[in-house]
């Protein structure tokens, strides 16, 4: 799991759940931290696969996640992360709300949060 990029939790365990910061496309190992190349869709596919490690970190995976924030710098770009989003949720589907922003962290063009419900054995 990767630092975050600024003073917080890149995931907290809150009871029965589990709440992840938002994860932009950060390279894996990069120091600096740097984006994936590719634009908004490499961005969003590398997020959520970050995403998947700040969620195992606290025991939780993809297909527990129930609640989901999509922030995009430029919503012309909502259909490319549909597409990336039903390749990595294809079965499971968690909720949505998709948010334009001005800008995001490192200029960022795609940022997920989630929460993820996933009881402690």
């Amino acid at each position: 799991m990767s630092r975050p990029v600024g003073p917080y939790s890149p995931v907290l365990r809150a009871g029965d759940f589990v709440v992840a910061s938002g994860q932009v496309g950060l390279a894996p190992g990069e120091s600096p931290p740097r984006l994936v190349d590719g634009g908004t869709a490499a961005e969003l596919r590398q997020a959520l696969a970050n995403l998947a490690g700040v969620l195992e970190s606290e025991g939780a995976t993809l297909d527990d996640v129930v609640k989901t924030t999509l922030f995009l710098a430029d919503m012309a770009d909502y259909p490319a992360a549909n597409e990336v989003w039903t390749e990595v949720f294809s079965e499971h589907r968690p909720t949505r709300s998709t948010v334009a922003v001005a800008a995001l962290p490192l200029g960022a063009r795609a940022e997920v949060e989630a929460w993820a419900y996933a009881p402690r054995g």
